[in-house]
């Protein structure tokens, strides 16, 4: 499975951005990670197959949104109140178990990365 994430740039905070990342074939859960400089790869937010189950990271909940369309096998990332700290490259990845993680090792399919930059 291959993906392919779109959407990134540069916003003023309490700006938003809509990341969304395609796959070319069928997954279950899908999520997004992101990156800063200097920083570990941390979730951000994740959603089952039904997209009846999602996950969010404490500093994004309420402003951060995930869904899915299955029919183009695409997961989307609404982002709104942006901040600063959220300035990062945004992964997107996918597994093949029904079951939500948090942790990037049970993802083996990743996409390339798009930057979001928010600026003060």
């Amino acid at each position: 499975v291959q993906l392919q994430a779109s959407g990134g740039g540069s916003v003023q905070a309490g700006g938003s951005l809509r990341l969304s990342c395609a796959a070319s074939g069928r997954t279950f859960t899908m999520g997004w990670f992101r990156q800063a400089p200097g920083k570990e790869r941390e979730p951000v937010a994740h959603i089952n197959w039904s997209g009846r189950g999602t996950d969010y990271a404490d500093s994004v909940k309420g402003r951060f949104t995930i869904s899915r369309d299955n029919a183009k096998n695409t997961v989307y990332l609404q982002m709104n109140s942006l901040k600063p700290e959220d300035t990062a490259v945004y992964y997107c990845a996918a597994r093949d178990r029904p079951s939500i993680s948090d942790y990037p090792d049970d993802y083996p399919y990743w996409g390339q990365g798009t930057q979001v930059t928010v600026s003060s």
